[in-house]
């Protein structure tokens, strides 16, 4: 089988990276469990020496993500927290790094908690707004790491803006597009030279396997990410990476259905009359829904936030959920729902929690792709607390 070069997406999804075994015919790419390679004589080999190194159920996996997310080359981690590590390793001692305010917890804490101890200083602001970017250059700065829809007030950066603010003064640009996944977002086709997913998330998609991966479009950081990837040995597995390659073979289907469920409980909350806010880019009300249209044009998926009066209501409301799990993670079929300030959040200090807007009252639904009215009705009997 031959994937043409002109293949739309979906089609991209089920065969990018992959070929029937030859050893069998076998369909669906085979998992590798070995740790080693025998060698036909000394200096001959078939491309495979050691498994930390080359994989070929990995090397299936990373040829299908490069592919569908438009990149070179991508290289996969035990974890979206490892190839984050794998991309700021590059970076040296006095180096300035811009990141988005609001960035998932685990980022915060990987830069603010552990990287500033080598030397590397970083930047939190407001990347939705591009002076705050512009402001924040330096003659230091190498990189800027964007988080776009961000986690959990699903605010927007542009990337197209941004990527040329950066690209101006030299730095390298990483989008986290793990809440967008890339059937809803290319931040590569935008002007971004880097792209990192938590695998956990959409493009798994169905919470049985942790992974992450990096994208690539540029030689050097290729070469560099393959030179990181097999010297400090974060791979993910044969089985996770089988995992993910059975996952992105419906992502086109199932981001359609995130998508749409993730709209109608967003218009759901917006016409409850205990809701406060309601945080989703589709509506029409939410400040960027225009730059969502453009930058996110195939839907605006299945995370979406909301508030109710006080942490006290938030955690009523939470407790009282039947068939959305209360759970940390995000991406699977499942709906899972969430309270970001002491769960995925609780590593930010609170007065910058405050600063972002995530507030203890903040709920965070990752939209599965249940039947929606079972979904409403779950909301609706949640949010009857105390009536």
């Amino acid at each position: 089988m031959k994937l043409s070069q002109d293949a739309r997406f979906a089609t991209v999804c089920i065969h990018a990276g992959q070929q029937p075994d030859p050893s069998t015919g076998a369909i669906i790419t085979p998992i590798f469990q070995t740790a080693t390679y025998v060698q036909e004589e000394l200096g001959k080999h078939k491309g495979f020496e050691y498994a930390r190194t080359q994989n070929p159920t990995r090397a299936a996996l990373e040829a299908n993500l490069a592919a569908i997310e438009g990149g070179r080359a991508a290289f996969a981690f035990a974890s979206g927290m490892s190839a984050i590590s794998a991309i700021v390793a590059r970076l040296a001692t006095g180096d300035h790094v811009i990141v988005t305010d609001n960035t998932y917890g685990g980022t915060f804490r990987l830069f603010d908690k552990v990287l500033t101890r080598y030397g590397l200083t970083f930047s939190f602001v407001d990347t939705s707004a591009p002076a705050e970017i512009e402001r924040a250059l330096t003659r230091a700065t190498k990189l800027l790491f964007l988080e776009t829809p961000t986690n959990p007030v699903l605010r927007l950066t542009d990337i197209g803006r941004a990527a040329e603010l950066a690209h101006r003064h030299g730095a390298l640009v990483v989008v986290d597009n793990t809440f967008a996944s890339p059937c809803l977002q290319r931040p590569i086709a935008l002007g971004a030279d880097l792209v990192v997913h938590s695998t956990t998330k959409y493009l798994n998609g169905h919470s049985d396997s942790v992974g992450g991966v990096v994208i690539a479009t540029r030689d050097e950081d290729i070469e560099w990410l393959r030179f990181i990837q097999n010297s400090a040995g974060a791979i993910l597995s044969p089985f996770d990476s089988w995992l993910v390659l059975r996952g992105t073979k419906t992502l086109a289907l199932r981001m359609a259905q995130h998508s749409a469920n993730g709209l109608a409980l967003a218009e759901f909350l917006k016409g409850h009359p205990k809701v406060r806010r309601v945080l989703y880019p589709g509506l029409l009300d939410h400040p960027q829904h225009e730059l969502a249209r453009r930058q996110m044009p195939h839907g605006w998926g299945g995370m979406l936030a909301f508030e109710v009066g006080s942490f006290a209501e938030a955690r009523q409301v939470l407790n009282r959920f039947r068939l959305m799990a209360l759970a940390e993670s995000l991406g699977g079929v499942e709906t899972l729902v969430c309270h970001p300030a002491s769960m995925t959040h609780a590593s930010v200090p609170a007065e910058r929690r405050a600063a972002i807007g995530l507030s203890d009252s903040l709920i965070r639904i990752s939209a599965g792709i249940e039947d929606i009215e079972d979904l409403k009705d779950d909301l609706r009997q949640a949010l009857a607390a105390g009536d």
